[in-house]
């Protein structure tokens, strides 16, 4: 049996929520590769990090506009997301390239399966293809993130394990206070 529609309001509710975690990951993903430049913007793997960071930028000012144009707020954590965004990106740096390699698959593990979820739910609705398409391609490019992360050893620094287990946790609850708040 097919899901109902949502009612307007609560349509618009849940493109807002959407809108807005959306927004704060891309600002999140932009500020973790600038702490991973700022760290490691002489190594090897700076032009890598660079060219996976420009486009962060550009999916962020989708959002930016998107925000705009349906009138949707920013979560009031983007001044914490700002900071924490950028100390883990730092911090994996100084840690060595491999384990910001790590961080980078563990962020866009989750960003590849939270954008899936959602281009799913907006395929459903006709008046939102335009969107899930675009987060389709932002899932496909986060994806191609984390496979550089791969073929860069991120899966060799020590603890991947563990650390992975932490950013994914730590992105998941980010993800759902955004959402909220």
């Amino acid at each position: 049996m097919p899901t109902p529609p949502l009612d307007p309001a609560e349509r618009r509710r849940r493109l807002a929520r959407m809108i807005r975690v959306d927004h704060a990951g891309e600002f999140g993903a932009q500020q973790i590769y600038a702490g991973q430049l700022a760290v490691l913007g002489d190594s090897a793997a700076a032009d890598d990090l660079e060219h996976m960071r420009a486009q962060e930028v550009a999916h962020l000012r989708h959002f930016e506009k998107l925000m705009v144009d349906r009138r949707v707020r920013p979560t009031v954590l983007h001044p914490l997301w700002q900071a924490a965004g950028f100390a883990l990106g730092a911090g994996t740096a100084l840690m060595g390239e491999k384990a910001a390699m790590a961080c980078t698959i563990a962020v866009e593990e989750v960003i590849d399966e939270h954008y899936a979820q959602q281009v799913n739910e907006l395929r459903a609705d006709p008046a939102e293809r335009e969107l899930a398409d675009d987060l389709e391609r932002f899932r496909q490019e986060e994806a191609d993130h984390r496979d550089l992360a791969t073929a860069r050893g991120g899966t060799e620094t020590a603890g991947y394990g563990l650390l992975r287990g932490v950013i994914r946790r730590g992105c998941k609850t980010a993800i759902w206070l955004s959402e909220r708040f």
